[in-house]
């Protein structure tokens, strides 16, 4: 009902804001806690030097006092922890706010992106990407057509005539006869015999060629 007659009640400060005044509060309660730290054990020094003295009233005087400051530095302690779970809290849940923050503006980011992006455009895009390297595969096709005398060879009586060519050769190279290079002469020293050239084996491609030639100059 009241948010129906005054709106919204004013927002809280910041997270940030929130987390620097946790962290002074508990830098206070820190120093709080160690000065109570330091006030119990004086007052243990002082029941130690009043036992000593035989003044037994005025020890325990000082060790009540000294079980008051542990008292409150037990309810800081609670404080403090407190405090810590609070912070835990809040930067957890700042965190959370951060992540839908940016999942929010990812997903309007991309909402734009589509609207900017028509699937018409992007098929038109395509057709102009597939007409253009069309258009170059022809120019390229163009320039490796031969022209002038160069067009009019034909390439299959090209072929044959190289199939010729190779066949002379190889006529010519069985007409030709064998030729051997001539035995080196060999020194040989006085009082001993020149040692008898062992005969080469001729090879089965040798035998058909010497045959062939044979027939041949009958």
């Amino acid at each position: 009902m009241f948010n129906r007659l005054f709106g919204k009640p004013k927002q809280e400060t910041n997270a940030l804001t929130t987390l620097d005044k946790l962290n002074e509060t508990l830098d206070m309660l820190e120093k709080k806690e160690n000065v109570l730290v330091k006030k119990a054990a004086a007052e243990v020094e002082k029941a130690k030097e009043f036992a000593k003295g035989r003044n037994k009233r005025a020890a325990i005087q000082c060790l009540k006092r000294k079980k008051l400051y542990e008292q409150q530095i037990e309810q800081l302690g609670n404080f403090q922890l407190r405090i810590h779970d609070q912070m835990i809290m809040l930067e957890g849940a700042k965190a959370t706010t951060e992540t839908v923050d940016a999942l929010r503006t990812g997903a309007a980011t991309m909402k734009a992106m589509q609207k900017a992006t028509n699937i018409d455009d992007v098929d038109k895009t395509m057709d102009e990407i597939n007409e253009q390297t069309e258009n170059m595969k022809q120019i390229q096709e163009a320039l490796s057509t031969p022209i002038g005398a160069a067009a009019d060879f034909d390439e299959d009586e090209l072929e044959a005539e190289l199939e010729e060519l190779e066949g002379a050769d190889l006529e010519e190279q069985l007409l030709q006869p064998a030729t051997t290079a001539p035995a080196a002469t060999v020194q040989v020293p006085a009082g001993r015999q020149p040692a008898r050239p062992v005969p080469q084996k001729r090879t089965a491609e040798e035998d058909e060629l010497a045959a062939l030639q044979a027939e041949m100059a009958l």
